[in-house]
């Protein structure tokens, strides 16, 4: 197996226009891609064991932060957001806790790139760029509606 395998790379297609959430966003990407490298280059248990720590926790913080800009710009999808969040915390987290039982590299990389890396890239495009578009409507709209 080669990295390239395991790389996503970033890309502008992926930017919303919100520089906080865009930074999460490519952050989120370059852990990703630290957990695979990790499994490639043969770190212990442990050390990937912190580092899906890391990963899980970033990625609720993440959540966190583009739940609380939904409600600030009054996002009408956002339960469905907040739900769609919440399934994706919860299968992430059994398979963090598969792995810290079986230690699996072979597993880890299977979930990495047919779980975190397919959800997260479909996610962006095709949920979080609702919030993208929802915020700058409601900028222009702000911006050029006169009362």
């Amino acid at each position: 197996m080669s990295i390239e395998q395991f790389i996503i790379a970033w890309s502008k297609d992926y930017e919303l226009g919100n520089d906080f959430v865009d930074s999460q966003h490519k952050r989120l990407f370059e852990l990703v891609n630290n957990i695979g490298k990790s499994c490639l280059d043969g770190e212990d248990i442990n050390t990937l064991s912190k580092t899906l720590d890391f990963l899980l926790q970033y990625t609720v913080q993440h959540f966190s932060d583009e739940e609380s800009l939904q409600i600030k710009y009054d996002f009408p999808e956002y339960e469905y957001h907040k739900k769609l969040h919440e399934e994706f915390e919860v299968v992430v987290s059994e398979k963090v806790a598969e792995f810290k039982e079986t230690g699996s590299t072979e597993d880890l990389i299977e979930t990495v790139n047919e779980l975190i890396i397919t959800w997260l890239v479909n996610h962006i495009l095709k949920e979080d760029m609702k919030i993208g578009e929802h915020i700058k409507i409601h900028n222009y709209l702000l911006n050029h509606i006169k009362t």
